[in-house]
């Protein structure tokens, strides 16, 4: 029954909102991982990242796309747990100081033992409108493991300005998801993580809404 209400909510909502509202850019779409286990790692501005990257999929699988997100938030009442969790299909993952590796990816490990692609902001949340925030180490302690999965970086400019951290009010905006080669395992987890920043430093390169915005900005200071 969940999967059937998934199914409807994003045919019914999500990607008539998504394709239809926003002009979305979507560049090198087939180096999005198809099957897992795998894991999508993207910058984070927007609850509209999260919406964008699953509607990207087929609905018949959409199921299989898991993204992580902070429990204190996101299970913060019963509906929007309920929601989370049935309908968006979210793993939580809780924010505590402290907290253990070695049980805090259990979950996750369990998804991608299922088979599942995880979408994971390595930011930890939601920055500044189009500004990536530095990035954190626990995608390396969740792969260490798992040193040939398929870690997909992807960039995703103009949601920041689209739904901004704070504001319930959708205002159409171009936006561009650009998806990279994958990412390849180091053990050094500080190397791994220079390595994914570069990675969406790239991609955020070749959005071409960061490039108009930047020939806008040089045109009024001229």
């Amino acid at each position: 029954m969940n999967r059937l209400l998934k199914i409807l909510f994003f045919a019914l909502v999500v990607k008539p909102v998504v394709f239809f509202c926003l002009g979305l850019n979507v560049f090198f779409k087939a180096r999005l991982p198809r099957t897992g286990p795998a894991i999508i790692v993207a910058n984070h501005n927007s609850h509209l990242d999260t919406m964008v990257l699953m509607s990207l999929y087929p609905l018949l699988s959409i199921h299989r796309i898991r993204p992580v997100a902070a429990a204190d938030y996101f299970l913060s009442n019963r509906f929007l747990a309920w929601f989370s969790l049935n309908i968006i299909g979210i793993i939580p993952i809780k924010r505590r100081a402290g907290s253990a590796h070695s049980t805090l990816f259990d979950e996750c490990h369990n998804a991608l033992n299922n088979g599942d692609i995880l979408v994971l902001f390595p930011e930890g949340s939601r920055g500044a409108p189009e500004q990536m925030s530095e990035l954190k180490r626990g995608v390396h302690h969740l792969i260490k493991s798992r040193p040939t999965l398929n870690v997909a970086p992807v960039f995703l400019h103009g949601l920041g300005r689209a739904l901004p951290k704070g504001e319930a009010l959708l205002v159409p905006f171009n936006c561009d998801v650009v998806i990279g080669e994958p990412i390849a395992f180091v053990d050094d987890a500080k190397q791994y993580i220079h390595n994914v920043g570069k990675a969406l430093s790239l991609l955020e390169a070749q959005c071409l809404t960061r490039q108009c915005a930047v020939t806008d900005d040089q045109q009024r200071e001229s």
